[in-house]
């Protein structure tokens, strides 16, 4: 975490206070409110918040209700203070979620429903394609394997799929990597050094906050946030602080389809955020890895990719084929200039010469001759399993909360009293694995959430929220009887 500490303004807190609980004491009820905004992540850690003074005056509340609430705050862990330096917020300790919640279910675990991964199945068209690579290959065979960017005719079809989505793009733009993880820490090593800050959305996809983490950068957490008429996109004005306070090395977003949450966000914000970004001097790395997973809207009201509106080469872009064909074949890649793919090419001969010659020839194979087919059954598969939890949820959880989004592999769930890293830890106990909302923030932010993923089969919906409600009747249990430690104080 960045000792940078956005300051809130006293009115800005008091807008985002929920709902304050009149059967409580002024104190403890306001520091409920605060807890419950820094739990569920639209409060990121590390903000500083208002002096006493102010905050009682805009609150129209004494200044020793508001000391006494943020003395309650420090004592549960949900504020630091120092003097001369003001008070900001945090999250307990030992709110850290199991380490392997996001790692697939060993063969052996075959008893085991793996809720923990978003990630589809293989397509019905693989075979075909495999079976065309391995007549390829014998083109391949007589030299040394090695292709640092990729081979020619992967990095043609993926930059042709650039152009079609309205990115011009060339070959010589775009690296093959294996997979987008390696991509991503390319990315990484090449442009932080350790201690750099980091703007990233909260929240975000769970490895790669580990992997930044990793590579000793100091995150900086922008929550998302809705608009009026319940749709996820980015929250401007806190962007723009962040980027102008912060002045982050790099903005780490997710614009399409976002994981965990689905967002999709419009050309405007992308705009808006490159201008703010423009005026930071702050690069920005785009996860479009989720890019053709708009099972919920039309072709023709997507937006243009992020680097199509950058007019100053500040943007870096990710993508993958493990999301829309298959994770198995390891395949990602970066967009970049082509002054910077050769830079990281010549980087990644440190522990990687190049991806696998077979794989890259059978994801050119799928991307060139078979994405319609493979996006139209993916998104129908996608579609019916996100209907089914719809319907289904508020049949076994009537108190969570969750928004539709237009696409993406995961559906994202408020669990208001349920604290999904107990959730988790009882579901190893009960044969289901769940990925916390924890995974997804910073510093433990988004206790009270939940990832579902939408590639389980629609058919097994109602069977797996049968396992989630076992789990959290157990979890409930431990709770309230004090055996897990991790909740006993909560």
């Amino acid at each position: 975490m960045s000792e940078w500490h956005s300051t809130l303004s006293p009115h800005a807190l008091a807008r985002q206070l929920p709902a304050a609980d009149g059967r409580r004491p002024a104190y403890r009820a306001l520091a409920s409110q605060v807890s419950r905004l820094v739990a569920d992540g639209r409060l990121p850690v590390g903000t500083r918040l208002p002096a006493e003074r102010e905050l009682a005056a805009a609150l129209n509340l004494s200044r020793t209700t508001v000391a006494a609430a943020y003395e309650a705050l420090r004592s549960d862990g949900y504020l630091r203070s120092r003097r001369g330096a003001g008070s900001w917020t945090a999250l307990p300790e030992g709110t850290a979620p199991p380490a392997d919640a996001l790692h697939p279910v060993s063969p052996e675990q075959g008893a085991v429903l793996d809720l923990g991964l978003a990630a589809p199945t293989a397509p019905a068209q693989l075979a075909e394609a495999a079976a065309h690579a391995v007549a390829q290959l014998p083109a391949y065979t007589g030299g040394h394997g090695n292709y640092p960017t990729g081979l020619p005719v992967l990095r043609e079809a993926v930059a042709r799929r650039y152009t079609e989505r309205g990115l011009p793009t060339g070959p010589e733009q775009v690296l093959v990597t294996t997979g987008a993880m390696s991509a991503l820490h390319l990315a990484h090593q090449a442009l932080l050094s350790r201690g750099d800050r980091v703007a990233v959305e909260a929240p975000s996809y769970a490895n790669t906050l580990r992997a930044l983490d990793r590579a000793g950068a100091r995150l900086v957490p922008v929550p998302l946030a809705e608009d009026a008429a319940g749709r996820t996109g980015w929250d401007l004005a806190q962007w723009q602080r962040v980027l102008r306070g912060a002045a982050p090395r790099l903005a780490s977003v997710i614009p399409d389809f976002q994981n965990p949450t689905g967002a999709l966000v419009d050309e405007d914000q992308r705009r808006a955020l490159l201008a703010h970004a423009r005026a930071a001097g702050t690069t920005v790395l785009a996860d479009e890895t989720c890019a053709e997973l708009g099972w919920g809207v039309a072709d023709a009201d997507l937006p243009r990719p992020l680097a199509a509106l950058d007019r100053d080469a500040q943007v870096i872009t990710v993508g993958s084929a493990g999301k829309i064909l298959w994770p198995g074949l390891r395949i990602g890649w970066l967009r970049a200039q082509p002054s910077l793919v050769r830079k990281l090419a010549a980087d990644r001969a440190l522990y990687d010469l190049g991806t696998p010659v077979l794989d890259q020839l059978v994801a050119a194979r799928l991307l060139t001759d078979h994405l319609p087919a493979v996006r139209a059954e993916r998104h129908a598969a996608l579609r019916a399993t996100a209907e089914a939890f719809a319907r289904e949820l508020p049949r076994h959880f009537p108190g969570w909360r969750s928004t539709p989004p237009p696409g993406g592999l995961a559906l994202w769930a408020a669990t208001p009293g349920l604290p999904t890293t107990a959730l988790a830890r009882a579901g190893e106990r009960t044969g289901v694995r769940i990925a916390s909302g924890a995974r997804f923030g910073v510093d433990g932010a988004f206790e009270e959430h939940l990832r579902l993923p939408l590639t389980l089969p629609a058919a097994h919906v109602p069977d797996a929220l049968r396992r989630i409600a076992g789990a959290a009747a157990l979890a409930r249990t431990e709770r309230l009887s004090g055996d897990d430690p991790a909740t006993a104080a909560l």
